[in-house]
């Protein structure tokens, strides 16, 4: 594993002398779009494993994405390499059809310290919940981002996470109620404690969410990547692309639903996702938003 094949993986060609925020920010968004955030080992035969060299392998050298076990880790790895003071957090993720947090802590993030303030850096949430900038860690600021406005509040030592966002304007009229769309401009994300985590804590909910019939990532195929002005996302077979403040406090939302066929060179060309294993995409409605 090294440095130059991860960066050239995501494109980076910055600075890797300094340790400082503007860095850290150029490296984080390098990842967001350059690695997807997706669960299609769980749809094509593959096991999902958290071994540090085996997360590298698949998402540095087979051009795979991954989920937030696996984006962050590596993230953070890459991080302490350059001499950034990491450390990991575990988070409680909010399903809004349930309007509540899940018990099983699911959720792994990186904490970065740059001269005494911390900073919450998450490469594998997806969607539009997914963070440009890391994060400060203060309670109660807003804190204006392209995808929305997002926000920490703490109370009794756990801190929330919460992400406003525009209005939709979504061109083709029958995905107007699309069980995808966020029907809520406030949205709860997750909750986490400052209790330094490990991978190791994570090892039961990486076989528990790859297996159980009950988990998210069983009843749906996702791939979603971050662009430049928005991001993608694969849900099964329905295909949205978003565009952010295309108009004054307006979200572009477009969807259209894909051929069998059509999947794989979906991949291909808007994920740069080439799979080993034949894909069974699936999207049982329910429990995830855009």
């Amino acid at each position: 594993m090294n440095l130059e094949e991860y960066f050239a993986r995501t494109g980076y060609k910055g600075s890797t002398e300094k340790q400082d925020l503007e860095t850290l920010t150029d490296i984080f968004q390098h990842h967001i779009r350059a690695v997807p955030f997706e669960n299609l080992s769980i749809h094509c035969g593959e096991k999902i494993t958290l071994e540090l060299e085996h997360v590298y392998n698949k998402i540095v050298r087979r051009k795979r994405g991954g989920w937030c076990m696996e984006n962050n880790q590596l993230l953070g790895w890459v991080l302490k390499c350059l001499g950034y003071d990491t450390s990991f957090l575990g988070a409680y993720v909010f399903n809004p059809h349930q309007n509540a947090y899940a018990t099983l802590m699911t959720h792994l993030v990186v904490k970065v310290v740059i001269d005494g303030q911390a900073y919450v850096v998450d490469g594998g949430f997806g969607v539009s919940y997914q963070m440009w900038q890391p994060m400060e860690l203060v309670s109660g600021k807003e804190q204006p981002q392209a995808p929305g406005v997002f926000r920490f509040t703490e109370k009794n030592g756990v801190w929330y996470l919460e992400k406003m966002r525009r209005k939709q304007y979504i061109p083709n009229q029958s995905f107007c109620n699309s069980d995808l769309l966020e029907k809520k401009e406030c949205r709860k994300v997750y909750m986490f404690s400052l209790e330094p985590r490990t991978v190791e804590d994570f090892r039961f909910q990486c076989t528990y969410l790859q297996t159980s019939p009950d988990s998210l990532f069983t009843k749906k195929s996702i791939c979603t990547l971050q662009t430049t002005d928005g991001f993608r996302a694969l849900i099964g077979w329905t295909l949205t692309e978003t565009t952010y403040n295309y108009k004054e406090n307006m979200d572009l939302v477009e969807f259209v639903t894909l051929e069998d066929e059509e999947v794989e060179k979906t991949l291909k060309e808007k994920f740069n996702i080439t799979l080993e294993r034949k894909l069974v995409p699936i999207n049982v409605k329910g429990s995830y938003t855009i």
